[in-house]
């Protein structure tokens, strides 16, 4: 398993296994429960219930990512996740961030998330390495080329893995030389962002070198558009959100034994025995 960043709580510090990070989405449209958990009561229950069902951090967000998505404004994305933030913390549950502004993980961070994750690495907001350099919590870096409304257009690479390792690496360059602890810092190689299926699949073949990079490793896979076209079948049509989690739990125990940090996803209790199964078959392997 990939260290622990620093500044990580203790109690999540001294698992010995991969952290499994629930998806908490207060929105309306993102791709697989948009607008399931919108309403703030349902979404504090469902944040509650994952951390029963066995997450170690619920990651909460207010802004779709998904392709074609557009923008709201950092009023509405307060708006949407700072209650929610507040009360599962309140609650006694460990809440990661999922934003791209600043100033939300500023907020949320003074009501107690213990994680930013940045899906654009910091490329979308100039302000966003300084602030994390100054909450001083840990870092999600993500490899990313663009939002949600242009990023399938820049889905081209000569040798993806290659490519991704060595962007997320310019990102890391220029995160560390802005004061963020390097030590504080999770690297996600951005499974379905600027990615075609064939490109994700060659990013997990090569998960390795994402490890050896010497960052916790997150991986993102769960019920994504590229497990859905695998399990198309003759039809051809995408396999439905809900029958991707079986596929999202073979990624995940994959992902566990070779030595990820954490996986985040949308089913948590199937996850956390695939969990368990990657690190015991990395183990035996040893």
């Amino acid at each position: 398993m990939s260290r622990h960043p620093s500044g990580l709580p203790e109690p999540l510090v001294q698992l010995d296994r991969p952290i499994v990070m629930g998806v908490l989405n207060v929105t309306p449209d993102s791709f697989s429960d948009g607008g399931r958990h919108f309403e703030l009561t349902s979404a504090i229950a469902h944040g509650i219930k994952m951390q029963h069902e066995g997450a170690d951090v619920i990651d909460v967000g207010g802004e779709s990512t998904r392709p074609g998505a557009t923008r709201i404004d950092v009023h509405e994305e307060l708006h949407r996740v700072l209650p929610v933030v507040t009360a599962l913390v309140t609650a006694g549950v460990y809440v990661s961030i999922d934003t791209m502004r600043s100033e939300v993980a500023r907020q949320c961070v003074m009501a107690g998330a213990c994680i930013v994750n940045d899906v654009s690495g910091g490329l979308a907001d100039q302000d966003m390495y300084a602030m994390v350099a100054q909450l001083d919590v840990p870092y999600v870096i993500m490899h990313w080329r663009g939002h949600g409304a242009v990023m399938n257009s820049l889905a081209s690479y000569s040798d993806v893995s290659a490519e991704v390792i060595s962007e997320i690496n310019e990102r890391l360059v220029a995160a560390t030389a802005a004061g963020v602890n390097r030590d504080a810092i999770i690297i996600d190689p951005g499974l379905g962002f600027a990615k075609e299926s064939a490109d994700n699949w060659q990013v997990l073949k090569h998960l390795a070198g994402f490890v050896d990079l010497g960052y916790p490793v997150l991986i993102g896979a769960s019920r994504k558009r590229f497990l859905g076209s695998l399990l198309a079948g003759s039809t051809g049509v995408p396999r439905d959100f809900a029958g991707r989690d079986a596929a999202t739990d073979a990624v995940s125990a994959i992902a566990a034994a070779t030595g990820v940090w954490g996986v985040r996803v949308h089913n948590v209790q199937s996850t956390v025995d695939a969990v368990l199964v990657g690190q015991a078959w990395a183990r035996g392997r040893q």
